[in-house]
This record gives structure tokens, C-alpha cells and sequence, in this order.
């Protein structure tokens, strides 16, 4: 009976060929052993799909949340033989008001289950992996060993004791190794009401992750700060660090930033996969007009083109695919990044450092005397970086630069308010762009907006088709499925405001109506907003309204 269940789940998922299944049916009579487990013993089947199996054919949930039992409740399960039920395959690894739940690697140890009937809770099953059975075995062993000792933040001893034990070592491995299964580009650890949160940024959005055991969120911060290179005892100053490191194929850099707080450190470790990232203007979603006019600005040999917007939106990625498209033998660019993000082949890379009084402007004046072709200044923050990218533009150099501005008009405000002369904007500014980064619709879960009439006729939806000749007016919605882990969207793409340094924009006064004016101008000439280009990759059917919206204000 129980053989048939689990040939009908493999072919009904088409999870392997009917011969393997057969060869192992063959094998089963010699070992007495469940058909699923001679199939995962001899590789056919992983362990994600196994507890997937057990978990539909069972009815039992899936547990993705870790190890979630304080020393609290550990304390009140002194009555339960742990090592009992961790040989026979199950452990205790949360609980729900007054119900404890249970995790289980296989249905089939009597023993194990004959035993849950005599502990004295309410006990509710969920399927986990041998390996996770592993992990929560140590964590709840460490926490157990805990109750008669509670470690200090200022026993350092004890923390690079805890740091370097196997608990602490898989849990921050898993943490990362889920970052990147995710496709995170941040996993933020940070102290909430008496407990350690984790985190993922994943698409621009946070999302909450597995609990951090209260007896390891120490020992978690100090493995951190040992891996990056940071000062374990040193809790009263924010400190930088760098992880390299290998995740299975994966080569990986990681910044990591602690900053203290009131009630504990803040962890944010940025995850930045070498080789991953494609820099092609192409891959970022700027529409084929937008393309073109960038384009034209890039066969320019001399100027400044900025990138505006805030952390996050994607600018220093953008900048390397335009110098990555001008990347060529006859070429130099030199670039000025704090930090470096990214290695670029061909490409002479600065890092900052202002400690030693190494800032942006010291290193601009150094880079100018290499007769680079292209300059990349990482940002404009202080009145002599700015004047020395114009001023370099005006001696035949072609500048990229970043500045934090809402959108593009506002970017010459910024400049000014820096002290930077009419003159220089006039003569070096070639185009500004703004960009934000919205989720991106999942291609396999998306479906017609309910209210796509009433959006339409909102946000005056029909204008914008007309103007970008758009025949098909359809909005979509949201959905969720497994491909994208139950959020409807699966990664991200760019929206563009761009303003090309016109001989009428240099006309235009610098003076207090300067904003109000660059407005009447873009809507005047019909420039696109980043407003507009997010409705219109709305109206293509790549992003919501509400994404819209939400990136763009």
C-alpha cells in the first residue's frame, strides 16, 4: 500500500523514470527498507524532494522556520527523553501556545511515534531533513548545556569558544547558503524585543527568516565578526568588513556592516556574487528608445553623465554596463569606487580610502594625471569632486558619476547647492538619469488585474498607451506559486527618467525657478518620467501598478 502511494507521487510529479523505480522495487525485497528511502540512498531522490514526498503523502507541513525553542521551554521539557527521540528521528523544534511541534525525518520508526503518545503535550508533526534533524539536535543540546550558564557579551573568550562550535558554524552557513537560494541581496541580523531577527532582502522587499536560537544570537554576531575580520570585543563602534568565500558553486563576497544599538548590534551582510552579474544595457530593462539615446551619449568623448536615485536603485550596475559597452582595447577607464563592488576586466579600478585622506577628490586629481579616455567617480558628495569631474569633462574626459537625488532636475539643484558655478553645469552636464528598481511580475503565476478599468482610468492609463502606441491595454496582478516562493514576483527591473543636457536646458536660468522650469520643460518636450515608465512597463505586462507606486512615488 504504502509502495503504490509513493509510485504514484514520483509519477505524478515526474520526479524519476518508472525503471529506477523498478530497480529499487527489485532491490526492496533483499534490504526490507521503504522504496523512498533505497530511492534516496542511491541518489535518484534528494532530500528536498523526499520530505516533499512525506509531506503530501502524510498531510504533515513542511518546516522552513528553524529552530525556534528558547531556554525557557527547553526547561519545561525536562521530562522528555530528547536523546530518544533524536535516535529515532525526532526532535522538538517550536511550540505553538500549548501544542509542541514535533519535526520528523520518516514515518516509519514505530518506536519514535509510539513514544509521542506518552509525553504529556499536544504534539503537532512536521516533516524536516536528516541534516536539519542534525543542526537542531546541536543547537537544542547547546541551549540545553546553556541553562546553567548564560554567556556575557563580554566573556570573549567564551564567544570564540561558541563561535567556532559546530552550532553556530551551520547556522550562520545555512543563513547564507538561504540568502543565496533566494537570490538575497542582503540578509540583515538585528536585536527586536529581547530576541535576534533575521532577515533576506530579496527583490528590494525584506523578508523574515528563520528565528535565531536566543542562546546563539551572541555567539552568530561573533562568528560574523571573526570570518570578516572584525574586533569581537569591540562593541561600542560600528565596524566594515569582508567575507570571501565559496557556497557550493558559488564564489562570494560578502560585505558586512555592525552598527550598535540600544539594545544589542546590528549585523547587515550584502551578498555579492562574483561572476553572476551581467553588465548589459540590454539585461536591464530600459526601454529600446531609452537604449538608443544612451547609446548616443556613450559615443561621446567627453562630459559628464550622472545616475541619480537612492541606495539601492541599481546605479553603480547601470554605470558598469556603460562602461562595460565602451570597454575596448583603445580605450582607458579608470574608476573611483568605494568600495569596489564588482572586478571589471580591462578596466582600472580605484578603491578610496579616506582614513589615509584618500577620499574622492584626492583620487580624482591622481586619476586625472593617468590620461584616462573614461573616468567613473563611485559618487559626487563635496564641492571639489564636482568641480573636478566637470571641470575633467572640459578637457576632453568622458565622466559617469552617481549623486543622491529624487530624480533628474533635481540633480543640478544638488550641484549647485554643492557651489558648482553655471558655467561648468552649462558647459560638462551631457545627460541625467534617474532610476529605481521595481519586483518584476512571476512569469508562471500572474493573472488579469481585477480592477484593471478602474486602474486605467485612476492613473489615466490610456494617455500613456496612445503615447507609446500600445494597442492592448492589459494590467496584471500578483499571485504566487512555488517558482516564486508564494510573493508573485521574481526579480527586478529598471525605470528610467532621462534628461538630456539640451542647448534649451543650458538657456534655462540656474537660479531659484530652475526646478519648476526643467518641469514645463521635460513635460513640454514629452521626456518620460520614472512615473511613466513604470506605468508603462505596467501596460507591458512586466510589473503591478502598485509596484509603481511604491518605487515611484
Amino acid at each position: 500500500m504504502w509502495n503504490s502511494k509513493v509510485e504514484a507521487f514520483l509519477n505524478t510529479n515526474e520526479v524519476l523514470d518508472n525503471g529506477r523505480v523498478e530497480e529499487a522495487k527489485a532491490f526492496q525485497a533483499s534490504v526490507d527498507k521503504p522504496l523512498e528511502q533505497i530511492l534516496f540512498n542511491s541518489g535518484w531522490l534528494d532530500e528536498e524532494q523526499l520530505v516533499e514526498l512525506y509531506s503530501e503523502l502524510l498531510g504533515k507541513p513542511r518546516w522552513t522556520k528553524g529552530f525556534c525553542l528558547s531556554v525557557e521551554e527547553i526547561a519545561k521539557l525536562d521530562s522528555v527523553n530528547i536523546k530518544f527521540m533524536i535516535k529515532h528521528g525526532f526532535i522538538p523544534i517550536a511550540k505553538d501556545n500549548e501544542c509542541l511541534i514535533v519535526g520528523f525525518t520518516s514515518p516509519h520508526s514505530q518506536e519514535g511515534l509510539d513514544y509521542l503518545s506518552f509525553i504529556p503535550f499536544d504534539v503537532q508533526l512536521v516533516v524536516i531533513t536528516d541534516k536539519e534533524l542534525e543542526l537542531y539536535a546541536e543547537q537544542f543540546e547547546l541551549l540545553s548545556s546553556s541553562l546553567s550558564t548564560q554567556v556575557s557579551s563580554d566573556n570573549v573568550e567564551k564567544l570564540k569558544e561558541l563561535a567556532l562550535g559546530a552550532p553556530t558554524v551551520n547556522l550562520v552557513n545555512n543563513l547564507i547558503n538561504r540568502g543565496i537560494k533566494l537570490g538575497a541581496s542582503d540578509l540583515h541580523i538585528e536585536p527586536m524585543q529581547g530576541r535576534y531577527r533575521a532577515r533576506y532582502r530579496v527583490d528590494g522587499i525584506l523578508k523574515e527568516a528563520d528565528p535565531i536560537p536566543n542562546n546563539l544570537q551572541l555567539a552568530v554576531i561573533s562568528r560574523i565578526k571573526i570570518l570578516s575580520g572584525m574586533d569581537i570585543a569591540e562593541k561600542r563602534r560600528p565596524q566594515d568588513g569582508k567575507i570571501e568565500m565559496r557556497a557550493g558553486s558559488t564564489d562570494l563576497d560578502i560585505r558586512c556592516s555592525s552598527l550598535p544599538l540600544g539594545s544589542g548590534e546590528s549585523m547587515v551582510m550584502r551578498f555579492l556574487i562574483k561572476n553572476a552579474v551581467r553588465f548589459d544595457i540590454a539585461k536591464l530593462g530600459y526601454s529600446r528608445d531609452l537604449i538608443e539615446q544612451i547609446n548616443e551619449d556613450l559615443k561621446r568623448t567627453s562630459g559628464v553623465i550622472l545616475m541619480t536615485g537612492p541606495t539601492g536603485s541599481g546605479k553603480t550596475t547601470s554605470l558598469y554596463s556603460f562602461l562595460n559597452q565602451i570597454n575596448t582595447t583603445d580605450v582607458k577607464i579608470v574608476t573611483l569606487e568605494d568600495p569596489i563592488e564588482y572586478q571589471l576586466s580591462g578596466i582600472n579600478q580605484v578603491q578610496v580610502n579616506p582614513d589615509i585622506g584618500f577620499d574622492f577628490s584626492a583620487g580624482l586629481r591622481s586619476i586625472v594625471r593617468q590620461d584616462p579616455d573614461v573616468i567613473m567617480v563611485g559618487e559626487i558628495r563635496d564641492n571639489e569632486t564636482a568641480k573636478i569631474a566637470l571641470q575633467s569633462a572640459l578637457t576632453g574626459h568622458l565622466v559617469f558619476s552617481t549623486v543622491h537625488t529624487n530624480d533628474a532636475p533635481t540633480a543640478y539643484t544638488r550641484l549647485m547647492d554643492l557651489g558648482v558655478e553655471e558655467y561648468l553645469l552649462n558647459a560638462g552636464l551631457v545627460a541625467i538619469m534617474a532610476q529605481r528598481l521595481a519586483r518584476t511580475l512571476c512569469p508562471h503565476c500572474k493573472e488579469r488585474h481585477s480592477l484593471e478599468s478602474e486602474l486605467i482610468e485612476r492613473y489615466e492609463l490610456n494617455r500613456v498607451a496612445e503615447k507609446y502606441s500600445i494597442e492592448d491595454i492589459s494590467l496584471y496582478q500578483p499571485v504566487g506559486c512555488e517558482q516564486c516562493e508564494q510573493t508573485g514576483y521574481a526579480g527586478r527591473v529598471a525605470f528610467l527618467e532621462y534628461l538630456p543636457c539640451t542647448d534649451e536646458v543650458r538657456r534655462i536660468a540656474k537660479d531659484e525657478k530652475l526646478l519648476d522650469n526643467l518641469y514645463d520643460l521635460m513635460k513640454r518636450e514629452q521626456y518620460r518620467t520614472l512615473k511613466e515608465d513604470g506605468f508603462l512597463k505596467a501596460l507591458q505586462g512586466v510589473t503591478t501598478v502598485d509596484e509603481v507606486l511604491r518605487v515611484s512615488g
